[in-house]
């Protein structure tokens, strides 16, 4: 619209100045010495736009001509990039479907031209990785650092996720643990140091990450309480015979309050306080977990401490048959508490009877040492044999 309506005056001035001219065409008289020159004042003023117009193309040309070689050079770069920026996409596409080899070709080959250099030597690291060439894959991963250096970061995070994945795990674990002092709150860094951690079975690296992984809560809860048990039950294992019971008793006390209630640790736990011969803190363990809630494992184990007081713990064991009368475990352990306290016709029929309701072998054992003890080998025998026909 705007050029319709330069057109329209530019017609409108012409016809203006042709009738102007037509009229009274004037002239215009040039001299210099004895020489002149007349000409009309329309004809003047055609050839002064002429020249305008002229000049102003001719300037035009200069000034492209100039700047053409840098034009040509623009031109040059930016299908260049083009190309570039096609043959990456078409390796990223290579690199989601698998085709590694070709993926790695394109993103290298598409690199000097690249707006993002970064993002090709660190695809192409994971291209190498992916056919089991880390020696490529660790030269791409310098070349990322190189093209740049204030990535610094996010490479060496991708050389440990790629580390990792190739089983390096000390390398990867040297990798994160540099990256956690520099950024102690990354989660995804946290969360590779604590795989890395479980695989190693770094039990005692991974508790003292345990208070950071909850403040950050980087795993749901549900899966790090799965974390947290996994690791104290490892530890509490590792605990030898003849360790100070100060090891122990430290990381119990570090177990959070909800995990403390889980059956499955206080066993574990006591089971370890019996071996270090710790029994009446076992006994007191025990005995508060099964007031609060029945677990047939936890009563099992109650059998088998002795602790100072047994006459004590004979009767809060006798106190749970009211509800769990004909519960072989819970006969079990009162034959065994029986025993402890030298009540060896009482054991003896405790024992009976949880055989009489589940026969376990060792139960049958119990009625073994039993019948040694009360000089009846040959029943004695009868019993170790049916044990073991029940392993």
């Amino acid at each position: 619209m705007k050029h319709l309506f330069a057109f329209f005056a530019v017609i409108f001035l012409a016809v203006i100045a042709g009738l102007l001219a037509h009229e009274d065409t004037g002239y215009v008289l040039f001299g210099r010495g004895y020489t002149t020159l007349e000409m009309s004042l329309t004809l003047f003023l055609v050839l002064l736009i002429l020249s305008y117009i002229f000049g102003y193309a001719l300037l035009r040309f200069i000034v492209r001509s100039w700047g053409m070689p840098e034009q040509l050079k623009h031109w040059r770069n930016s299908k260049q990039h083009n190309k570039a920026r096609n043959t990456t996409l078409q390796g990223f596409i290579n690199l989601s479907q698998g085709q590694w080899k070709k993926a790695e070709r394109l993103l290298i080959r598409s690199v000097k031209n690249s707006d993002m250099p970064l993002l090709n030597y660190l695809s192409a690291a994971k291209a190498a990785q992916k056919q089991n060439a880390p020696e490529r894959r660790d030269h791409y991963l310098a070349l990322a650092h190189d093209s740049m250096p204030e990535a610094d970061f996010s490479v060496r995070l991708t050389q440990a996720e790629l580390q990792f994945a190739h089983g390096q795990n000390e390398q990867a674990l040297a990798t994160l643990v540099h990256l956690h002092n520099i950024a102690p709150k990354h989660p995804h860094i946290m969360v590779l140091l604590t795989r890395i951690y479980r695989d190693l079975k770094s039990w005692k690296d991974l508790k003292n990450l345990l208070p950071q992984l909850h403040k950050h809560h980087v795993y749901p809860e549900k899966a790090l309480t799965k974390i947290e048990k996994q690791t104290y039950t490892e530890l509490i294992q590792q605990v030898k015979q003849n360790d100070d019971i100060t090891e122990l008793t430290n990381l119990w006390l570090n177990i959070s309050r909800e995990l403390k209630k889980d059956p499955e640790i206080i066993a574990i736990y006591c089971n370890k306080l019996i071996q270090l011969n710790q029994n009446d803190e076992a006994e007191s363990i025990l005995r508060i977990a099964i007031k609060k809630e029945w677990d047939a494992e936890l009563v099992r184990i109650y059998g088998l401490t002795k602790s100072s007081q047994l006459e004590k713990q004979l009767l809060f064991a006798e106190s749970l048959s009211r509800d769990h009368d004909n519960n072989p475990i819970l006969l079990l352990t009162l034959g065994r508490l029986c025993m402890y306290n030298d009540l060896w016709g009482k054991a003896r029929a405790y024992l009976e009877a949880s055989i009489g309701y589940n026969e376990m072998t060792e139960t049958y054992k119990e009625l073994g040492l039993l019948m040694e003890y009360l000089n009846e080998p040959q029943l004695a025998a009868e019993y170790f044999k049916k044990g073991l026909f029940l392993e």
